[in-house]
């Protein structure tokens, strides 16, 4: 079980500290995912999905082939056989992101918190929650970063601690859109209205607790926002 307070906590913690290791790599992936701003913003206008996060998701899924599913990356012009299976055949590359974001799992249409901490929640549950319940980045998120060494499941239910994923995750991505474009950001963060002392290390998200850590986020996000990428 998941404690995602905890995989707030820990992603935003490891968000604050990232550094880019494929700067160049990153910089120009981000390059070509803006200049489709204006394709991904018409999906954002059908689901509420930030365009960013659906670009992100693009690169990830598909290294950014308008041939292929935001779902899983099969060709949305016929029914898609890996997981979410069934789905289509589709008219046009955003019809199937449409539906991608509002009928399969994690209906990220239905999403309300588009803050930092809502959308690195939203990118791991798309990829899926194998890597929060052993307490490890995942590479979804962090490859390409320093927050990020090795480990992957190469094949479903089938986790590699050596294999070290070789695409960029939606991390570096992201600040690297920041980067280019200010107006990118991920505001609107609900806290509580209190927290104990954060310890040095973040909690394991495998153990489950029950403490609050809205004044932490708190203060991350204060550093987050002040940061340079």
């Amino acid at each position: 079980m998941v404690d995602f307070d905890a995989l707030t906590w820990a992603n935003l913690l490891r968000w604050q500290n990232a550094k880019l290791t494929r700067k160049m790599l990153s910089e120009n992936v981000a390059t070509s995912l803006m200049a489709a701003k204006a394709r991904y913003r018409a999906v954002e206008a059908r689901t509420g999905v930030p365009w960013a996060v659906i670009a992100v998701i693009h690169q990830r899924e598909s290294s950014q082939n308008w041939g292929r599913s935001l779902a899983q990356g099969d060709p949305w012009n016929r029914v898609s056989v890996h997981v979410p299976a069934g789905r289509g055949p589709f008219n046009s590359w955003e019809e199937a992101a449409i539906d991608a974001l509002l009928n399969c799992h994690p209906y990220l249409a239905k999403r309300k918190d588009w803050s930092l901490a809502g959308v690195l929640i939203a990118l791991e549950m798309y990829n899926g929650l194998g890597y929060a319940s052993k307490g490890i980045p995942s590479p979804y998120l962090w490859a390409g970063t320093d927050q990020y060494k090795s480990g992957k499941y190469v094949a479903d239910g089938r986790y590699d601690p050596s294999h070290v994923d070789q695409q960029l995750g939606c991390v570096a991505m992201l600040l690297s859109m920041m980067a280019i474009d200010p107006t990118i950001s991920f505001t609107g963060t609900k806290v509580a209205p209190s927290a104990p002392q954060a310890p040095h290390e973040a909690p394991s998200v495998g153990n489950p607790s029950k403490r609050s850590i809205g004044a932490f986020i708190a203060t991350v996000f204060t550093a987050i926002f002040k940061r340079k990428s």
